[in-house]
């Protein structure tokens, strides 16, 4: 008789834990409440379609997919047989799979105002506190089942967005003794201008995917990432000199200005850096050139939230603005 255990990533829940979770949630939800923001659940369950193409290629494998219902059906069987010989081949196809479990809460949210346009009041302010599922190798603080919390808002192109989600972060820590978080800020015009300066935007993916992986991997990996991507030595050495930039926060500004002297894209997010950290100067936030978030659909600043030392993990909070 085999051991009785449950799927690999995920996990139970004692009575002691979840006490100590919900303390946690409900420190969350109060603060997203405190700033005007209404909640809201979608299913466990989206249509493949909807979620595909979203999170880039890195993302786009770690989609838990569904198989359709019937496919042991003989009428079936055929469609069935045609459908996996498309899987083996990388494809997907709607004679296996049509569904999937939510990889994130953000686009099952673009997804509900898409359907809700008309009966929305914009600004729409949300927030959303429900599980998502992945794909991912599981390891110390990374499962295939975990617990996001949200908050967008819709229908305003405003900084001050970005300043109050800062200051969210802040006051949610500061409520649960978490005084010395830290939270790092670039833009992604940064990124698009690095890009520009290395042969074209369309090159933003591949440098993108590549810095995203430097504090697991290393500059030097990196850089052997982005020569296997196909960008050359005088490129990968501008992409080199970009993620050396160091200092306090108006010392990387000052840096950045220089590099990007003749760019007006990286002008446009350099100018956005500056506002959200000059309002936002009430908070631990730093500027940091080397964020990225792996995600394609990110457009303007982008977040990432580290605990205090004594917090044996990495990344506990991340995001961005995503305009289009």
């Amino acid at each position: 008789m085999s051991k009785v255990s449950i799927p690999q990533g995920t996990r139970d829940f004692s009575a002691e834990t979840i006490r100590k979770r919900n303390f946690i949630l409900q420190n969350i939800r109060s603060v997203f409440e405190l700033y005007g923001f209404q909640p809201l659940e979608t299913p466990a369950m989206e249509n493949l379609d909807t979620l595909m193409g979203k999170y880039g290629e890195e993302g786009d494998k770690l989609i838990f997919k569904i198989l359709n219902n019937g496919l042991s059906d003989p009428k079936n069987i055929e469609k069935a047989k045609a459908g996996f010989d498309k899987l083996m081949e990388g494809k997907n196809t709607p004679e296996l799979t049509e569904r999937a479990l939510k990889y994130d809460l953000t686009i099952p949210f673009a997804r509900y105002v898409a359907m809700n346009h008309g009966q929305l009041s914009f600004p729409y302010k949300r927030y959303q506190v429900q599980p998502v599922w992945r794909a991912d190798r599981p390891q110390k603080g990374r499962y295939r089942e975990f617990t996001q919390c949200d908050a967008d808002v819709v229908g305003s192109t405003a900084l001050l967005n970005e300043v109050e989600l800062c200051n969210i972060y802040h006051t949610a820590f500061m409520n649960m003794g978490l005084r010395d978080y830290e939270l790092k800020i670039n833009s992604r015009k940064m990124l698009v201008a690095l890009a520009e300066m290395c042969g074209g935007a369309d090159k933003m993916i591949d440098i993108t995917i590549a810095i995203d992986k430097l504090d697991k991997i290393g500059l030097e990996k990196v850089k052997e990432e982005l020569a296997q991507r196909g960008l050359v030595e005088n490129q990968i050495t501008v992409i080199e000199n970009y993620l050396n930039l160091t200092g306090s926060n108006e010392e990387k500004i000052t840096a950045a200005r220089a590099l990007f002297s003749q760019n007006e894209t990286a002008a446009k997010g350099i100018e956005e850096l500056v506002y959200v950290s000059s309002q936002a100067g009430n908070t631990n936030i730093s500027i940091d050139f080397t964020l990225a978030r792996g995600l394609n659909y990110y457009t303007g600043i982008i977040f990432e939230v580290k605990g205090p030392a004594t917090v044996k993990m990495g990344s506990i909070g991340g995001g961005g603005r995503y305009d289009d």
